[in-house]
C-alpha cells in the first residue's frame, strides 16, 4: 500500500525545474545602529556591503527557490554527526566564519549587535519572542532570528515584530546570494546550507536595517551551531532542556546540556530555568569553564506587581518558566544599556568569581516596569498553545515535538477542552491530526498523548496538497516523498499498536492507495455501524485510526464541509461518504488537537488562515 500512495504523491508533487540564477554586480549601503554601554546612543558605522542588482525576473518566489537550492540539511546534520564523534565539530564555526565574510561581513561587525542569545530544547522561541515584545515596548527597534518558520520562510527574520516584507527579503537576499555566488569559486565552490544562508541574511538584515537589538534563537544544540559565530552577546540565556536531535547532540541529557552551555561566553551573564541536576551540573561546569556568571531565574511568582499575578499572552504553566527567563533576560539588556528603569547592580558585575557549586544562584525576582508587564501579556506566537474557533470547530494548535512540549500540550489541551465541552450542546468529537520528522520517537510522543482519549487519530506527513505544487516556501527536498510516507505510516502502525486496534481498520480519502491519484478508492467491505463513536470493546475505548496523503485531505475529512474558510481541493473533492464521517458532521462540537511537527502546524495555519500567506 504504502508504495502505491507513494507513487500517487510523486506524480502530483513532481520537482519544479529550477532555472540558474545569474549574479549581477551592483552597490548597496548598510549602516547599524547599536546601543553600547555607555548610554543610549548610535555609534557604529559600517562598511557599505557590496550590493548585487536584481534581475527584473528575480521576485520573492524565485528568491526562495534559489533560496531552495541550499537544502542541504540532512546531508549537513549526518556530516556534523561524523565530525563530532571525531572531535572535530569545531570546524562548522570556522566555515560559518568563511560564509560570513565571504557574504561581506566582517566578524567584528557582528560584535556591534547588542544580542540576546538563546538556546534549549523546548521553550526557547517561547522565550524570545517575550523578549522581543517587552523589548519592543521599549521604543527599541528589535531584530528577531528564530526557526523553522510556519508559512513564509520570511518569518524566521522579523524586525518590530512584523516578518520582513516580501520586498526587503528579496532585496536582501539577492545581495547575500550573489555575493556567495561570485565568491564560492575562491572556496572550493561551495555555498552555505539553508539554515546557513539564512543565519548569514539575518545578519547582514539587521545590520542593514540599523536595529537596536538582534533576539537570536539557537537552531540546534548551541556549541556549533551556525549562530554561535557571535562574540560578544550581551547575555546568554538557556530554556528547559530535553531529550531531541540525540545523533548531533548527544543521547543523555548531560551531553545535551554541554552543547547547550557552549554558547556562553567569557565575562557575559548567563540565565537559566530550573533543569535536572545531572543537565544543570554540566551548566554550572560549562560556566566555570567559559568564565561566566550563571544564574537560574526565580518561579515567576516572584516578581512582584501592584496588579498581583503577571498575566501571559502564550497559554500553558509551561509558559511561566520562559516568561521568568525573559525578565531577567531584558533587564541584564537595560542594565547593560544603563536605561534608568533598571540601574546597574554591582553584583551583576562579578563574573570572576564563578560559584563552587553544582547549582549555581538563583536570581531575586524584581518588580516588573509597565512595558514589562505589557510585552509578557501581549505576547503572540503562532502554533504555540494557539485555540482557533470556527463555528462548531474549535483547532487546538501546538507544534509541540518533543517528550516535555508534549506533556505541556497534552495538560494545555485536556484543560481547555474539558471546559468548552461543558458548555457544549450536544456530542463532542475529539480527533488527533499529527505527524513527526527527523529521528524523533514517535511511538513515545503518541503514547503522552493517549490520555486525551481521542475519537479519531489521524495521520498525514506534512505535505500540503498532492493535487497542486505547493508554494516555494513550504517546500522540502530533504526528505523525499517515499520517507514522509513511510514515517506517517510508521506513525499510524504505533498509534494502532498502543490502541490495539487492527490495522486493517486504516482508511484513505480517494487516490491514496491507486496510480492515478483523482481515482476512487472502493471501501464496500466497511460497514458504517462498525464506525459507531468510541465503539466498547470490553472496557476498552477502540479509537479509529486514519491515514491521509497530505494536510488539505486530512482537513478535509475532519471538518467534512463545516469550515467555510477551507477551501476543498478541486481534484479531491470532499467525499462525504466516508466512513466515520456522520459522527464529525453530527457532532455539536469537534475539537482538533494538531501537534507532534511545527511543519505540520505551519502546513495547517496556511490552510486555515489565508491571512498568513499574504
Amino acid at each position: 500500500m504504502m508504495a502505491g500512495l507513494a507513487r500517487a504523491l510523486l506524480a502530483a508533487g513532481r520537482f519544479i525545474a529550477r532555472r540558474p540564477l545569474r549574479a549581477a554586480e551592483g552597490k548597496g549601503a548598510g549602516r547599524c545602529s547599536s546601543l553600547r554601554g555607555g548610554g543610549w546612543r548610535r555609534s557604529y558605522n559600517s562598511t557599505p556591503t557590496k550590493a548585487a542588482l536584481r534581475l527584473p525576473s528575480m521576485e520573492y518566489q524565485d528568491a526562495v527557490q534559489a533560496l531552495n537550492t541550499l537544502q542541504t540539511n540532512a546531508s549537513t546534520l549526518e556530516q556534523i554527526r561524523r565530525e563530532q564523534q571525531l572531535g572535530r565539530t569545531q570546524g562548522t564555526l570556522e566555515a560559518m566564519k568563511s560564509f560570513v565574510y565571504r557574504a561581506g561581513i566582517a566578524i567584528e561587525e557582528l560584535d556591534q549587535l547588542a544580542t540576546i542569545h538563546v538556546t534549549g530544547t523546548k521553550g526557547k522561541g517561547s522565550t524570545c519572542a517575550f523578549c522581543e515584545k517587552i523589548l519592543r515596548n521599549y521604543g527599541l527597534k528589535t531584530g528577531f532570528y528564530s526557526s523553522p518558520h510556519l508559512v513564509q520562510v520570511r518569518e524566521r527574520i522579523r524586525i518590530n515584530g512584523k516578518a520582513i516584507s516580501r520586498e526587503l527579503f528579496t532585496k536582501y537576499f539577492w545581495q547575500v546570494y550573489n555575493q556567495l555566488v561570485e565568491t564560492k569559486d575562491a572556496d572550493s565552490g561551495t555555498m552555505p546550507a539553508y539554515f546557513r544562508f539564512l543565519t548569514i541574511l539575518a545578519f547582514h538584515i539587521f545590520l542593514h536595517e540599523k536595529v537596536d537589538l538582534a533576539i537570536i534563537e539557537v537552531g540546534i544544540g548551541g556549541a556549533y551551531d551556525c549562530t554561535n559565530i557571535i562574540r560578544r552577546p550581551v547575555v546568554c540565556g538557556v530554556s528547559s532542556l530535553g531529550i531531541d536531535h540525540v545523533s548531533i547532540l548527544g543521547d543523555t541529557m548531560e551531553k545535551i546540556a554541554w552543547q547547550k552551555g557552549g554558547i556562553f561566553k567569557p565575562g557575559v551573564p548567563a540565565f537559566t530555568v530550573p533543569q535536572p541536576s545531572g543537565p544543570m551540573a554540566v551548566l554550572v561546569e560549562r560556566a566555570k569553564e567559559i568564565g561566566c556568571f550563571l544564574q537560574v531565574c526565580p518561579d515567576l511568582e516572584e516578581f512582584q506587581t501592584e496588579e498581583g499575578k503577571l498575566s501571559l499572552g502564550l497559554a500553558g504553566d509551561h509558559q511561566k518558566s520562559n516568561a521568568s527567563l525573559a525578565l531577567q533576560l531584558c533587564r541584564t539588556w537595560l542594565q547593560h544599556h544603563q536605561h534608568p528603569d533598571f540601574p546597574l547592580l554591582q553584583d551583576s558585575l562579578d563574573f570572576a568569581e564563578v560559584p563552587e557549586r553544582m547549582r549555581p544562584p538563583v536570581s531575586s525576582g524584581f518588580s516588573p516596569a509597565a512595558p514589562m508587564i505589557d510585552g509578557l501579556r501581549t505576547t503572540e506566537w503562532l502554533g504555540r498553545s494557539q485555540i482557533l474557533k470556527r463555528g462548531p470547530l474549535t483547532y487546538y494548535i501546538d507544534g509541540a515535538h518533543t517528550i516535555g512540549s508534549i506533556k505541556a500540550c497534552v495538560k494545555w489541551f485536556r484543560e481547555h477542552s474539558s471546559k468548552e465541552a461543558e458548555a457544549a450542546r450536544g456530542p463532542v468529537v475529539q480527533v488527533l491530526l499529527f505527524n513527526t520528522t527527523g529521528e524523533r520517537d514517535a511511538a513515545a510522543l503518541l503514547k503522552v498523548l493517549m490520555p486525551c482519549q481521542f475519537d479519531f487519530a489521524v495521520f498525514c506527513p506534512n505535505l500540503l496538497d498532492v493535487a497542486q505544487n505547493l508554494n516555494a516556501d513550504q517546500k522540502n527536498y530533504t526528505v523525499s516523498l517515499e520517507n514522509m510516507l513511510s514515517r506517517c505510516l510508521d506513525n499510524h502502525h504505533a498509534w494502532c499498536k498502543l490502541t490495539e486496534v487492527r490495522r486493517d481498520n486504516l482508511w484513505n480519502l480517494p487516490g491514496s492507495t491507486l496510480e492515478d491519484p483523482t481515482a476512487l478508492v472502493k471501501k464496500g467491505d466497511l460497514d458504517e455501524e462498525m464506525l459507531l463513536l468510541r465503539e466498547p470493546e470490553g472496557e476498552q475505548i477502540v479509537t479509529r485510526t486514519l491515514v491521509f496523503p497530505c494536510i488539505n485531505n486530512a482537513l478535509q475529512w475532519i471538518t467534512q464541509g463545516r469550515d467555510p474558510d477551507l477551501q476543498l481541493s478541486v481534484a479531491n473533492p470532499l467525499n462525504v461518504h466516508l466512513a466515520g464521517a456522520a459522527t464529525l458532521k453530527e457532532a455539536a462540537t469537534v475539537q482538533i488537537l494538531i501537534t507532534g511537527s511545527l511543519h505540520l502546524v505551519g502546513g495547517c495555519l496556511k490552510l486555515l488562515d489565508q491571512s498568513l500567506s499574504q
